[in-house]
């Protein structure tokens, strides 16, 4: 039996006008030979050079010249490294030299896909029949690389979307790393990774059972410029770098508009995206409000599941996640506990849905098997489209397949809310497919989406469109149930 799903008509799509300022160098010969250059300028010939770049750009960025400062010191041990003290460079040479270590890179030129959306923090000052939400995307640009952009809206009383006006200039945030590090639980990820002991053991037996990141860090370095290590053991030794760099905060600034706070990649595990991020408005058994987010970190070659949580949006904390049910992609956590446990969504062996407990949010084993494929439409793989959404028949989760001709369907199910293993009821036909005008793409005949939510008892669906373009529909939750419960007994 067919649900009805009504199309909105709203596109959110790409914009190669959202740019951020990134750290750019080409080599360590080159640019050596590059402040070298600079360093032979006269004083009023800098001052020209540095008045011309900032009249061309610093209307396009948020305090551009912190940027190009910042963007000197990284290179500042190079510039030493040549025998020049960077103290005594003048202020306007250390931004000309950090200028030419920027480059703009357009977050969203490519594409703006795999939605998901939650209820804002704040509801206040909303008329009846409207709710505050906040949108998230994986967001492309050139190289394919991801990162994670917010838009703010309101649904009204007809579930259509008004979207807020998107911000000027995006915010770049505050970094900081985790200081102190549980030895045994490293140890512990770094086997989870297939690291053998074999290449870390010289290291981690030195380090106390606490130690800090600049430790693990500066000892690493020290055995890499051994150029008699193996290439197994200096790619060892670059992942338990890659590892301890995964652990950061991130904090932007108050008077940044939420659209203009983007989470581009950062970690050295992440330095080829971070997609599908899966947001949820977590309920704690106290009544206490969170925010989490799952996503997958790509380095280019492997993928690490990791966690952001966040109270504000201003700032947010990530965290790899560990344990033999993190791996692979599409984990989406439940929005409260389950019998006391947190309890997540997975895909394990890339086929089939999985469900796991646990007493932490950043730990997960044991996981079970939910759903297998069942129907042609998605006989290659299953896998979830968000987190699990309460309702009082049971856990609705979205799912989506995979068929013929790598056709990306979404579907829904029902299950038990004391044991979701319990499988209530599911779609036998896709609740929705993409249409004529959506198969074409950067990857065509998808449609997808990170998260749903349920306003005026319709479900709010965002979904990407063959990884390009983003939209939305609604579908009558009265009319879902129904249907979801007669296909039990079907």
């Amino acid at each position: 039996m067919r649900v009805s799903v009504k199309r909105k008509n709203i596109t959110f799509l790409p914009d190669p006008s959202r740019i951020i300022a990134r750290f750019f160098m080409s080599g360590e010969l080159r640019t050596q030979q590059l402040i070298m250059r600079v360093l032979n300028l006269t004083e009023s010939k800098v001052n020209m050079a540095l008045e011309q770049t900032l009249r061309e750009f610093a209307n396009r960025h948020r305090n551009i010249s912190k940027v190009f400062m910042n963007h000197a010191i990284k290179i500042q041990d190079i510039i030493e490294g040549m025998e020049i003290n960077f103290d005594e460079l003048s202020l306007e040479r250390k931004l000309l030299i950090g200028a030419y270590c920027t480059s703009e890179y357009a977050i969203e030129s490519a594409a703006i896909f795999n939605p998901s959306i939650i209820e804002d923090l704040d509801q206040n000052y909303l008329k009846p029949g409207e709710k505050r939400v906040i949108i998230s995307f994986r967001a492309t640009g050139e190289g394919h690389i991801s990162s994670l952009v917010f838009r703010r809206a309101i649904l009204d009383g007809n579930n259509d979307l008004i979207i807020s006006r998107v911000g000027d200039n995006i915010d770049v945030p505050v970094i900081s790393h985790k200081k102190l590090y549980d030895k045994k639980r490293f140890c512990d990820k770094l086997k989870e990774m297939n690291i053998p002991e074999k290449y870390s053991q010289n290291i981690m037996r030195d380090l106390p059972d606490k130690f800090e990141y600049y430790l693990l860090k500066n000892e690493v370095e020290k055995i890499l410029y051994n150029n008699t290590l193996s290439t197994d053991n200096q790619v060892a030794l670059q992942e338990m770098t890659w590892l301890v760099d995964s652990f950061y905060d991130i904090k932007f600034h108050k008077d940044s508009d939420l659209s203009e706070r983007v989470i581009f990649p950062i970690a050295s595990t992440e330095k080829s995206g971070i997609e599908d991020a899966r947001f949820v408005h977590f309920i704690d058994d106290d009544n206490s409000v969170k925010i989490f987010a799952t996503y997958t970190a790509f380095d280019g070659k492997t993928i690490l599941p990791k966690l952001i949580s966040t109270d504000d949006f201003y700032t947010f904390r990530v965290m790899p996640l560990h344990g033999n049910g993190a791996r692979d992609k599409n984990l989406a956590l439940f929005p409260k506990k389950i019998k006391g446990k947190y309890a997540m969504l997975a895909r394990v062996d890339g086929v089939n849905n999985y469900i796991m407990y646990s007493e932490r949010t950043t730990l997960w084993n044991n996981p079970e098997i939910l759903q297998q494929p069942k129907y042609p439409w998605e006989f290659t793989q299953l896998g979830n489209c968000g987190s699990p959404i309460w309702t009082e028949e049971g856990w609705l989760i979205i799912t989506h397949g995979v068929g013929t001709m790598r056709r990306y369907c979404i579907g829904a199910s029902l299950f038990d809310l004391d044991d979701p293993l319990k499988e209530i009821g599911r779609l036998e036909e896709p609740l929705l497919a993409p249409m004529e005008h959506e198969r074409e793409g950067y990857v065509p005949n998808v449609v997808y989406s990170c998260g749903s939510l349920i306003h005026n008892n319709n479900l709010i669906l965002p979904y990407a469109v063959s990884d390009y373009s983003s939209t939305y529909a609604v579908v009558d939750m009265t009319e879902l149930l129904d249907v979801l419960k007669k296909s039990k007994s079907v």
